[in-house]
């Protein structure tokens, strides 16, 4: 089946080093900016992953969004700073850090969740609905193949 395929290796290109990453990432930025919304496409990753799972700690949060530890703490550390989250010991090991949304954090993961829902309209204009379907659907598919 794959085997028959004629590949692309512009569109392999820019999927393998990120580009349309970095494009939408570069539109949620400009469009945070425009709202008046200081907060970085990482930053809320964290958040909305809070927001379901608040309390969780550091390693999970690494888990979920696929960041290694030190750039996990750097990033909590510049959300702490901007009363984002907070950090709680861990009644049992104190070692072990808790990361809870504040109040603040419940906000920006609010207005930044509308902005998020903006950027990807504007990434999948023109584009059909059956198309988006299918397109969402490989790529479950080829993450999971790299899961495993």
């Amino acid at each position: 089946m794959v085997n028959n395929f004629d590949y692309d290796l512009n569109i392999i290109f820019a999927i393998l080093n990120g580009r349309v990453t970095t494009a939408i990432n570069k539109q949620f930025l400009r469009n945070c900016k425009e709202e008046k919304l200081d907060i970085t496409p990482e930053q809320w990753t964290v958040l909305v992953h809070l927001v379901n799972n608040n309390g969780v700690t550091q390693q999970a949060l690494c888990n979920a969004t696929f960041k290694d530890k030190p750039s996990m703490t750097r990033l909590i550390d510049n959300m702490e700073k901007m009363g984002l989250v907070t950090r709680l010991a861990n009644k049992k090991d104190r070692r072990i850090n808790q990361i809870q949304l504040t109040r603040k954090g419940r906000e920006t993961e609010r207005r930044s969740a509308i902005i998020a829902i903006k950027t990807l309209k504007e990434a999948l204009e023109g584009i059909n609905v059956e198309d988006i379907a299918i397109c969402q659907d490989v790529l479950k598919k080829v993450f999971k193949n790299m899961q495993g």
